[in-house]
């Protein structure tokens, strides 16, 4: 009878492993998509992904299905996976949704925070901060993901947590693309701002206030808005024309 035991607990700790294989596995790849590791449209290669994290094929793909859903990846049949791309359309529905799922996840946050959620909010925007003070733009991109993405559980809503997990997969990239070092004081001080605004909305919510809070993260949304489309639309270069 004790070698059924041991086959049993044998089989328990290969399946808890490669739990902990599919876990690991899983946190990387979003974290290497939304820091622009892996570019919007790459393929994503399965092989590669089960012999770099000791996985099969089966765990793997199951995976990929999940970040499809989650809206990292793109899955068509007979196709390899690739990264979510960034088009025109996909960029202007990210304008036009952003701001309402913002505001909605920050508004419920604020009627169901706990004392302990307003704790590991605190705790994360020292965090972003810190990547500020140092200048660190891949943690700041991903601290700033961390920070909504915290509001967004603290919310507890089944039916808005999937839209602001994607909304957070573009607002992370495009933070990527468009906010580089810092090389203006106007860059500075809109980063200042915006660790500022994080203390603002952090206080709205450890108070309960609703609309405040989304007030707030409105605003904070406005900042990126606009920093976003100078980028896009930079101002044109001061250049005599000769006739």
């Amino acid at each position: 009878m004790p070698k059924p035991k041991l086959q049993l607990a044998a089989a328990d700790t290969e399946s808890g492993l490669s739990a902990d294989r599919k876990n690991v596995m899983a946190e990387t790849l979003r974290r290497r998509i939304v820091s622009m590791e892996l570019a919007p449209g790459a393929v994503v290669d399965e092989l590669a992904i089960s012999e770099e994290f000791g996985l099969s094929r089966p765990p793997v793909r199951e995976l990929m299905r999940q970040m499809a859903a989650e809206g990292y990846l793109e899955l068509e049949p007979n196709r390899p996976a690739r990264v979510s791309p960034m088009s025109y359309q996909s960029l202007r529905s990210f304008f036009l949704a952003a701001p309402l799922i913002y505001v909605a996840t920050t508004q419920m946050a604020a009627s169901n925070a706990t004392s302990e959620d307003v704790e590991r909010l605190k705790e994360i925007q020292t965090l972003f901060r810190a990547s500020i003070e140092n200048n660190d733009l891949q943690s700041r991109v991903l601290r700033n993901d961390e920070f909504h993405f915290e509001i967004g559980r603290i919310a507890r809503n089944a039916y808005l947590m999937p839209s602001l997990r994607r909304v957070l997969i573009d607002h992370a990239r495009l933070g990527k693309i468009f906010y580089r070092s810092p090389t203006t004081s106007d860059m500075q001080k809109d980063l200042e701002k915006a660790v500022e605004q994080h203390d603002q909305i952090i206080e709205a919510i450890a108070l309960r206030d609703a609309q405040s809070a989304g007030d707030l993260v409105r605003s904070h949304m406005e900042l990126s808005r606009r920093r976003m489309a100078e980028y896009v639309i930079p101002e044109g270069l001061n250049v005599p024309i000769q006739f």
